[in-house]
Order: structure tokens, then C-alpha cells, then sequence
């Protein structure tokens, strides 16, 4: 039997590989690694002929500089100058990021500025004050007395005609004087630089003003000649009584014009640059001789004059003429005059502008603002207040920016940013109730926390489940955050934006609570459009701009088109019920109007340093602000004790004597139909109120006292000649 035959044993088959290549393709792919190697090659064979070629010049620059190297005891002043540049280098790099947002206000036509001659008058017509230079008037330099000049350079900066816009000596000297008397007594500002403060700048004190206004001192050195920067600081120095100028000065204390002033006279003006408000002749006469005297040795101390000639100004001091009691609005005449010059661009720049101010309202501003600090200020540890009062329109009728314009002419009613605390929560609320809550929404009080941070209710208290109505009359933050939360926190920046807030208001987990910073006159607006009905309201300043020549370049009610509705009516409805009940059962108890209806919110931010109260009736709305310039914390403050005493003060003499508007679309108006009781005059401190009298009471009572005065005297009655003869016969 033959033997099997098998198949022949073949090799497994081979795994399945690339495809074959192309003849063409098979030849470029060792070209292609080839190329990417060469490409390597040359980056590092470049990098390392760049780094050989800077190490050689490096090496080659320290041969070289071997050969100046200093030896033995030259060695240490070179050192020095040496590690001097290159410190000076990196401060001068530190000097210009400095200065850049200094330069950025002279972009602006800032000297274009004097060219404004404005005429103010109040809401009924009556002039009250002015601003600007009006040049068909201004004195220039060469025609001012010598003796102001001197007086001006010897008192403020005499080495004025030296100096590059900073005196470097007079700095040193004024802060030696200062740390010897552990006071300020002695000022270091060049002229240079107050004119920069005045033309650029806030009296705002803080470092960062400090540093622009010495780079914008020196940017006027360089742009003008020392004759028209001293005419500029002549013509625009604040002098007291609300004049601005030499000129002005003159004419109101002395009666005439600067040209004609006299020795003792020039004296006294040149006393009024650093504290106005102090020494204020027509004030404080005895102060003003006093501080006359001073400059008058000053004169003599700078080699101006002699002893002798300036003895008979010693003996016999400047005296004023009887002036009225000042009481300019000088706050709101600064704010209305910058929107002036927003208003009106070009053109003629003589103009009279009819504002909104009423000048009744404004004292009473004024004077419960000063009795509030007189009164409670120490107690508080509190130094600065601010209040806007306006109409729902927008209309402002009073503006308190500050304590004494004389010290400071900072408008902290317009200018200083601060936190409102819970006068913001109003904003929440609002967008909470356009979500669809109502006043009687129940939310939760509870411990809350986002992230690490877990806000707390005043008083460490939490109330549970409540209606909505009851969270704001108690101001609860966690409410206010839950609501926030709930709606969306982008949303109530818009609607804050919305509703007349221009200031950045940033996002944060602490917004609902109002950690942002905000303007009193921003919140007054923005609480107008609950006490308007849902309308944006924008405070304005005046209501007619006319120029020289008599022309309307502006008029509210032809060129100012209809609000904006930013708030339906329901929504404005739930709001001011709210709002109402804060107080009359809530934290704004101080605030309640005797028989009219009042709403607002407090405030009050960590660590007391700002207290608020924001309130409305029917006919206005008002904000008040309580605080100081430093951030310092008052003495335990709430937005509920003295700022919502001082709206009640101000609102109670608002409302006397006017027809009581109700709250929109809260039922009821004024409590139980009742209108204001009447005043009584307060004696011997018997707790009673002080006679209040309306606006138009005042300025009746005035017209009629003026005709009084001016009226001829009565002729004696001649009683004989209507003596009737007796008749002969007896009844």
C-alpha cells in the first residue's frame, strides 16, 4: 500500500500591511523625513548661533566696561548713581502710569470753561446766583492793585516765579511745620496747584487727587505762562459768600471794584484763598482783621513792604458793607451749572438760566442738615451729610451737598460713590414682584449660605416663613438674597439701570444687600418712579436756558420728549404698598409724616459707615445720607435713627400749606383723609414744633414786607377838626 501523500507545508500568511506605495511615492517618503530633519536642524543650529551671538556681546559689553570699573573709594558714589538711575528709571515708568488718568481731564476744553457767564435764577424768578467769569467784566492782571498781587504771592506761593508748579521747599516746610504742631497749620499746595484742583479736580481729600493734581500742576506749567495761571487762580478762587474771583469778592464785602481796593482791603481778600468759610468777613468780621493782620506780616516777611508801610492798614482794618445773610445754594448751583455746559455747547455763552430750585425748601435743607450734625453728630461719630429733594418729575427743589460749602465745595450729593446698603433692596423686590410675587408671597427667613459667605439678619434673628411684606418692613438679608437668586442678579442690575442708576453697579453675592456704590441724586431719581407711577425720572436743574440777546436756546417742555414708563401700574402698586408699610411699622418709623402717607426704605452698610433713608409721598421725593469723608464707622447708626429724622424735619416743612398729592395707586392718600396739623411755635423748649409756613406763604409775607418799608409815612390824623360840636340839647 503506498504511503499518503500530504500537501507541502506552506508559511502562515503574513499579517495585512499598508498598502503598497507608488513608485513616485515610495522615492519622496525618505525625502519628506529628510526635510523635516533639516528644518530641525536649522531652528537649532539658529537658536544657538542667536544665543552664542548675545553672549559674545554680552561678554564684549562687561570687557569693555571692565576698563571703567571704579576702584577704592570712587567705587561707592558710582555704585550709588549707578543703582540711582536705575531706580529712577523704574519710578519714572511708575510716575507715567500714574499720570495718565490726570491727563485724561485735559482733553477736554477745560480753559474754554471761563468762557461761561451764567445768570441763576430760582424756580419763582429771582436771581441767586451766578457762575463763570464774564469777561466784558474780568480785571486783567496788570490792572489789579499791586498790593493784592503781593499779598496773593506772599501769602499762597512766594517762590511762585521759580518754582516748576510743585514748590519742593515749601512742601518741606509746611509738613515740618505741620508734624512740630501735630497739626495742620501751614498748607504746602503751590498756586499751580490749586488752580489745577480748581479747574480739574474735587476738594475731595484723598491720595489719589493729590497725585494728579501735582502731574496736572506741572502739565499747566508747561502749557501756560506764569502770567496767565496766576490770572486764572485770580479769577477763579472760591472767596466765600458764593463768589468766585477777586473781582466778585471785592464788589460783594467792600462795595467796589477790585481796582480800587485799598491796601487793607487787598489784605483781607488775600486771607479768604485756604478757609473761606472761617474767615469770611461778612461772617466773622473779627477772624477776617485777625487773619488780615497775618498776611499783612507775611508781606513784610517776604520783602514786599516794610513795617512802616503797611502800619496803617494794621491800624486801620478793611470793613464790609451790610450784606443779606448768604444763602446761595452754592451745591446745587455747581451741579446745575455743569449740566449748563452739557446743555449748551457752542454758541453764545451769556446765558440766564431758570432752575428748579426752591429756595424756602432749600433752607430748611440746609438747617436740618446743621442742626442734625450740631445736635447728634458727636454722638454718632458722624461729620458729612447729603440730601436731594425733588419732585416725582425729576424736578430737584433742594440739594445739601455737604456740611459747609466754605470748607468744602466736594458735592457729596452728586459725586461721592457709597453703599446704600438696604435702601437697594427695593430694586430686588421690584424684580421679584415682576416675576410674579406679591405682597403676600410667602418666603423663607433662614440661615443661607453661597459659597463661604452666609449673610445674617440684624440681630442675628430669623423669622421663618413669612409674607413678603413683612421681610421688607424688617429689611431681612436673607430674603433679600433668596429673592435674588431666585430672579437672577443680572436682572436687577438692569432693571437698577433701568430705573435712574448710572453708576457701575457691580456683581457680586452681596448686590441684593447693596454692596455697590451709588449717588444720593441717582437713588432720589430712582425712588421718583415708584412716587410718579412707573415713569424714569431723571433729576434735572432747570426748565429754560436764554442767551444775551433774550433767545430760548432751551425749554424743558418743547425740547424734552415724554418719559419713559419703566414700571407697569401693578407692579408700582404692590412696590408702594410695601414700601408704605416700612414707616409705619417697620424699620423707617422715625420717617412717618404727621397725616400724610409716606414710604421709603433704610439703609445701612457694614460696620455703620453709611446710613440712608430713601422715602416719597404723593408730591416728593427725597434721599438722605449720613456718613464721613474717610469711611470711617459711625458710633452704631442706622439708616432708621438721624437720617430718617432729618427727611422727617425737611418733609414736614415740605408738606405745610400745599395741596396733599396721594401715593400712586395706594388707596387712601393721606391717613384717614387728615392733613397737616398745624404748627405751633415751640417756647421755652416745650417739645412742640416750630411754625412752619409754605413756600408761597414765605414769599407773600416778604412781598408784603417790602411795601411796608417802603412805604411813605402816614400824616399825623388831625382828631380835632372831627370832634363833633356838642348840641344844646341833652338825649
Amino acid at each position: 500500500m503506498a504511503p499518503p501523500v500530504h500537501p507541502p507545508l506552506l508559511p502562515p500568511p503574513l499579517p495585512e500591511g499598508p498598502p503598497a506605495l507608488a513608485p513616485n511615492e515610495a522615492a519622496d517618503a525618505p525625502r519628506r523625513r529628510l526635510r523635516l530633519i533639516e528644518i530641525d536642524a536649522f531652528i537649532d543650529s539658529s537658536l544657538f548661533a542667536v544665543w552664542s551671538a548675545l553672549t559674545a556681546a554680552v561678554e564684549g559689553l562687561s570687557r569693555f566696561t571692565r576698563r571703567f570699573r571704579a576702584t577704592g573709594f570712587a567705587r561707592v558714589p558710582v555704585e550709588l548713581a549707578g543703582d540711582g538711575l536705575t531706580i529712577a528709571a523704574g519710578g519714572g515708568v511708575v510716575m507715567l502710569m500714574l499720570a495718565l488718568p490726570a491727563f485724561d481731564a485735559t482733553k477736554q476744553d477745560w480753559l474754554a470753561q471761563s468762557d461761561y457767564s451764567v445768570t441763576f435764577l430760582d424756580r419763582n424768578g429771582t436771581e441767586i446766583g451766578k457762575r463763570g467769569v464774564r469777561h466784558s467784566e474780568a480785571v486783567p492782571l496788570e490792572a489789579m492793585p499791586d498790593s493784592l498781587i503781593k499779598a496773593t504771592l506772599a501769602t499762597e506761593d512766594r517762590r511762585f516765579y521759580t518754582h516748576f508748579g510743585i514748590d519742593v521747599f515749601g512742601t518741606f516746610r509746611a509738613l515740618f511745620e505741620n508734624l512740630r504742631s501735630n497739626s495742620v497749620v501751614q498748607g504746602g499746595s503751590s498756586i499751580t496747584q490749586q488752580l489745577a484742583k480748581n479747574l480739574f479736580l474735587s476738594n475731595e481729600r484723598t491720595i489719589d487727587r493729590k497725585i494728579k493734581e501735582a502731574f496736572l500742576a506741572m502739565w499747566l506749567e508747561s502749557n501756560l505762562s506764569k502770567h496767565d495761571i496766576l490770572q486764572l487762580y485770580l479769577d477763579r478762587a472760591y472767596m466765600g459768600g458764593g463768589n468766585f474771583g477777586v473781582a466778585a469778592a471785592s464788589e460783594f464785602y467792600f462795595g467796589k471794584k477790585v481796582t480800587d481796593i485799598n491796601l487793607a482791603e487787598a489784605a483781607m481778600l488775600s486771607g479768604l484763598y485756604k478757609a473761606p468759610a472761617r474767615y469770611a468777613p461778612h461772617v466773622n468780621l473779627p477772624a477776617a482783621r485777625a487773619r488780615a493782620n497775618e498776611v499783612l506780616t507775611n508781606m513784610v516777611q517776604a520783602g514786599y513792604m516794610t513795617e512802616g508801610q503797611v502800619l496803617g492798614a494794621r491800624r486801620k482794618p478793611a470793613d464790609v458793607v451790610p450784606a443779606a445773610a448768604d444763602n446761595s445754594p452754592d451745591w446745587f448751583l455747581d451741579w446745575a451749572f455743569a449740566e449748563v455746559k452739557r446743555q449748551v455747547t457752542g454758541g453764545d455763552r451769556t446765558l440766564t438760566v431758570r432752575t428748579t430750585v426752591d429756595m424756602n425748601l432749600q433752607q430748611a435743607a440746609d438747617d436740618a442738615v446743621e442742626n442734625a450734625l450740631r445736635e447728634s453728630g458727636e454722638q454718632f461719630r458722624v461729620s458729612q451729610a447729603a440730601m436731594v429733594i425733588a419732585e416725582p418729575d425729576g424736578a430737584v427743589r433742594a440739594m445739601v451737598g455737604g456740611r459747609d460749602y466754605g470748607e468744602s465745595q466736594f458735592n457729596r450729593a452728586t459725586d461721592a460713590l457709597r453703599q446704600p446698603g438696604s435702601s437697594f433692596k427695593p430694586f430686588v423686590y421690584t424684580a421679584a414682584v415682576q416675576k410674579g410675587y406679591t405682597p403676600q408671597s410667602i418666603v423663607k427667613d433662614a440661615p443661607i449660605s453661597i459659597g463661604n459667605w452666609s449673610p445674617r439678619n440684624y440681630g442675628g434673628r430669623y423669622m421663618g416663613s413669612i409674607q413678603l411684606t413683612t421681610a421688607l418692613i424688617h429689611s431681612l438679608n436673607t430674603v433679600a438674597v433668596r429673592l435674588a437668586a431666585a430672579v437672577g442678579r443680572d436682572t436687577i442690575i438692569a432693571l437698577a439701570h433701568r430705573m435712574g442708576i448710572t453708576t457701575n453697579i457691580v456683581n457680586s453675592v452681596a448686590l441684593p444687600l447693596g454692596a455697590t456704590e451709588v449717588t444720593v441724586l441717582d437713588m432720589t431719581g430712582a425712588y421718583a418712579v415708584f412716587a410718579n407711577g412707573g415713569f424714569r425720572a431723571k433729576p434735572y436743574a432747570f426748565t429754560q436756558i436764554v442767551n444775551s440777546e433774550g433767545k430760548v436756546v432751551f425749554d424743558r417742555k418743547r425740547d424734552i420728549g415724554a418719559p419713559e414708563q419703566v414700571l407697569d401700574e401693578k407692579t408700582v402698586g404692590m412696590m408702594n404698598y410695601m414700601l408704605s408699610q416700612v414707616p409705619e411699622r417697620g424699620t423707617g418709623r422715625a420717617a412717618k409724616l404727621q397725616g400724610i402717607k409716606t414710604a421709603g426704605k433704610t439703609g445701612t452698610t457694614n460696620a455703620y459707615r453709611d446710613a440712608w433713608f430713601m422715602g416719597f409721598t404723593g408730591n416728593y421725593v427725597g434721599g438722605v445720607w449720613f456718613g464721613n469723608d474717610d469711611f470711617t464707622s459711625s458710633n452704631n447708626m442706622t439708616g432708621g435713627s438721624l437720617p430718617a429724622r432729618t427727611w422727617n424735619r425737611v418733609m414736614t416743612y415740605a408738606h405745610s400749606g400745599i395741596d396733599l398729592k396721594p401715593i400712586p395707586y395706594l388707596d387712601g392718600g393721606p391717613s384717614d383723609g387728615e392733613r397737616p396739623a398745624p404748627a405751633i411755635a415751640a417756647a421755652g423748649g416745650s417739645g412742640q414744633q416750630p411754625l412752619l409756613l409754605s413756600a408761597r406763604t414765605t414769599a407773600q409775607l416778604g412781598a408784603l414786607q417790602k411795601v411796608f418799608e417802603t412805604a411813605p409815612p402816614l400824616k399825623r390824623l388831625n382828631t380835632a377838626a372831627l370832634t363833633p360840636e356838642p348840641s344844646g340839647t341833652a338825649n
